[in-house]
């Protein structure tokens, strides 16, 4: 099988690459535009793989209906996007762009690659569109769970987007009978996660006695999700699962932001201690505007109609998170300042690494 994967520098999307090298035989092209979250270095261990083809594309740019009819894929799983509440809220612009301009073109250059293959080709060809719990909303002063029939209700500009790139996914699925999936995952942690978000920052900031900022009170709970799962889980879906159905992926595991970071406290204590216990590091700030209290997945369907469930507890996943970022520092300051993207980019174009 042919599949392409956009937004596989990103941390979710190198993961997934990682996961179809070392366990199938497929065929991947990575898209990626390369922005700040992006990193090659992510995809190191498996970029000399025959089966791997890197090809810098902004998904906005219609260059894209180039690269779908040129690599002729039976599989597209969108996974680029602009990801971070915190920047949303700061510039929404680049989040309109991305997430609902970029699945735009995206849907439309599959549209038109769709109209050109055959019946039977047809048949197995999808666009899995991988997409957030945010967009439901906040579950605050309430146990429910997020199912796939909750009405969504997205509070951040982040989410918004999200929201409207799901809608029109499943509009080019009604309208012009594009096969479809959608699938929607609570947190995700693990190896490679840009440094800004919630758990690698902790344990950087840690390891350099720096604060360790709590939005509010530190009492919004999330669903915790090992990336490693998350992307087992993708591939089951992409592979297994029904047309035009969405799947909500969680990992069972809900816990406070503030327990989140107490819990990275300890493991430091422990893996890289110092002369102070690091939970005197934890500094409350002023909490963002529209945080949402609580997301919770309800991720019964995935089990029962694809047999699907996490291996990870938060507990095991943790530790495995907390020392990798301690082993592996040169690929954080890599990411902070692009320096590897560039580098890896020249030795793609002059050893000619593109589409077969």
């Amino acid at each position: 099988m042919r599949i392409i994967v956009t937004g596989g520098a990103g941390f979710i999307g190198s993961a997934l690459i990682r996961y179809l090298m070392k366990n199938t035989e497929h065929q991947v092209l990575n898209i990626d535009k390369l922005t700040y979250a992006s990193s090659l270095f992510s995809l190191d261990s498996i970029k000399n793989n025959p089966n791997y083809y890197f090809k810098q594309v902004d998904i906005c740019d219609k260059q894209v209906f180039d690269v779908i009819n040129e690599f002729r894929p039976d599989l597209i799983m969108n996974l680029a996007a602009e990801s971070h509440v915190d920047r949303s809220i700061d510039s929404a612009a680049p989040f309109i762009q991305t997430n609902i301009v970029g699945t735009f073109n995206l849907l439309e250059a599959s549209r038109h690659y769709f109209a050109t293959l055959s019946a039977e080709q047809k048949k197995s060809f999808r666009f899995h569109h991988i997409s957030t719990d945010e967009v439901y909303g906040d579950l605050e002063g309430t146990t429910d769970l997020f199912t796939e029939e909750t009405a969504y209700y997205p509070s951040s500009p982040y989410a918004a987007s999200k929201a409207s790139s799901d809608h029109l996914v499943r509009a080019w699925y009604r309208t012009y009978q594009l096969p479809i999936i959608i699938t929607n995952c609570s947190n995700n942690y693990g190896y490679y996660q840009f440094p800004e978000k919630l758990i690698p920052l902790m344990v950087l900031n840690a390891l350099e006695g720096k604060p360790l900022p709590i939005y509010g009170g530190g009492h919004q709970v999330r669903d915790w999700l090992f990336v490693d799962d998350h992307v087992e889980a993708l591939y089951k879906v992409a592979t297994e699962g029904k047309t035009g159905e969405t799947y909500n992926i969680g990992g069972h595991n809900e816990v406070k932001n503030i327990d989140v970071v107490k819990q990275i406290c300890v493991l430091m204590d422990e893996l890289a201690p110092k002369d102070y216990p690091h939970e005197q590091l934890i500094t409350y700030v002023k909490d963002r505007p529209g945080h949402d209290n609580r997301y919770a997945i309800d991720a019964n369907k995935i089990a029962r109609d694809l047999n699907w469930k996490p291996k990870e507890t938060f507990a095991t996943g943790l530790i495995k998170t907390v020392k990798w970022y301690l082993d592996n520092l040169e690929w954080c300051e890599s990411i902070s300042n692009g320096q590897y993207n560039r580098e890896r980019l020249g030795q793609i174009t002059s050893i000619q690494q593109q589409l077969k």
